[in-house]
């Protein structure tokens, strides 16, 4: 029996799920994580062999021993993961620790966590890249936006998502940025006038996709977590193939094995010096499954569940599950508590009820790139889906 160590089984709350189909699959699940056993959900119980408790998975020292105990116990660790874009280091390092040979090791991390790094790998795959600099000081900023002009985009080269994120559109915002960002290095970059699309990807171990999907991404992220706006993205009924193709050329230009991944691309909203209108160009890669409620709007879109062939993939490296006949689009809108939005709560399930597949306060943890309360429905066209949007932003 193959052992697979999964650490923080328990968030987000659905990866219980993940835990569940490798033990359907005949492996034997192995938990480390810093909640008491007891506040874990029955299905995460029921689907760990052993779960092991440390007081902080920050405590390198506590989980390489939670690792050793399990080593020891059960023999060799066959793989290790949390899927989680936090800890991919940690998992890296370990790996490393224990010679589990599945997966990312250390000296993978810089290619696949520095956004700086992550540009050389695009050009590979033949993806146009924006022009950057990696902050030292305000000088080197100057000459660099002289070049590219205002605005310019900064952030932590190795950063999560929106966090720290600054939109800077002139010299008293550059001289701000400068005042209050954190001791870290930053990458500024020349503004891209976009939208973000997703290739969302389960790989086999040589690198081949066996699912594909994809989002779009309709309020920035950037204004959902630093304008405390409401967040829309959605998933595709269908996947374009330009944006198929620069997904499957950038998976074998980072070696991509045995993964889930969320790479993020721009499609150009004008004319640019990158391309023209609709053209496809790079943003950044994430070596793990999309975020939030991502993994379960992809089951309802494709009518396939992924958790599913994600562990058919760790286990027998293909999958038979497939989408459905009938896929959708399927819309997230997660509203700010505090906003007077015209349409309550009741009007809502009432207009959208047959459609509604999820309403529910989103995780306090999760809030800040989704906003507070979300809904999520399923529609046969982009017009139905917008206007859906449109009725639930009044």
């Amino acid at each position: 029996m193959k052992n697979f160590v999964f650490l923080s089984p328990n968030f987000p709350s659905t990866y219980y799920k993940f835990c569940r189909e490798l033990k359907n699959n005949g492996l034997r699940v192995l938990g480390i994580g810093d909640a008491p056993y007891d506040e874990l959900n029955p299905e995460l119980k029921d689907a760990l062999h052993e779960y092991y408790k440390v007081s902080s998975l920050e405590n390198y020292d506590e989980v390489y021993r939670a690792v050793a105990f399990f080593a020891f116990k059960y023999g060799r660790i066959d793989y290790l993961e949390s899927n989680n874009e936090y800890w991919l280091e940690r998992d890296a390092h370990l790996r490393d620790d224990f010679n589990i040979n599945t997966g990312f090791h250390t000296k993978d991390m810089d290619s696949v966590k520095y956004k700086s790094k992550m540009k050389k790998y695009y050009e590979k795959a033949g993806v146009p890249v924006a022009k950057y600099y990696l902050v030292k000081d305000i000088k080197g900023c100057k000459k660099f936006i002289e070049e590219v002009g205002y605005p310019v985009i900064a952030k932590p080269d190795n950063g999560v998502g929106a966090s720290d994120t600054h939109k800077i559109r002139n010299e008293e915002e550059l001289v701000k940025f400068f005042e209050n960002k954190h001791d870290c290095l930053y990458i500024m970059e020349e503004f891209i006038d976009a939208t973000v699309n997703s290739y969302d990807a389960i790989v086999d171990s040589n690198g081949n996709p066996i699912f594909e999907t994809g989002n779009v991404t309709v309020s920035s992220l950037v204004d959902v977590v630093n304008e405390n706006a409401d967040s829309l993205f959605y998933i595709r009924k269908e996947m374009p193939e330009d944006l198929l193709d620069a997904g499957r050329r950038t998976i074998k230009a980072f070696g991509v094995k045995s993964r889930m991944v969320h790479f993020e691309f721009f499609r150009l909203n004008s004319d640019q010096r990158l391309g023209k209108k609709g053209d496809v160009v790079a943003l950044e890669v994430n070596m793990r499954p999309s975020g939030g409620i991502s993994p379960e709007m992809m089951i309802m879109a494709n009518g396939a569940d992924i958790y599913k062939i994600w562990a058919d993939m760790i286990a027998y490296d293909s999958t038979l599950v497939s989408k459905a006949e009938q896929q959708y689009y399927c819309g997230f809108i997660g509203r700010r508590d505090g906003k007077a939005h015209q349409m309550n709560h009741d009007e809502i399930i009432e207009k959208y009820g047959s459609q509604m597949k999820l309403a529910q306060r989103v995780e306090e943890a999760l809030s800040g790139a989704m906003g507070n309360f979300m809904y999520v429905a399923n529609f046969n066209t982009e017009e139905e889906l917008f206007a859906f949007y449109a009725d639930l932003l009044k």
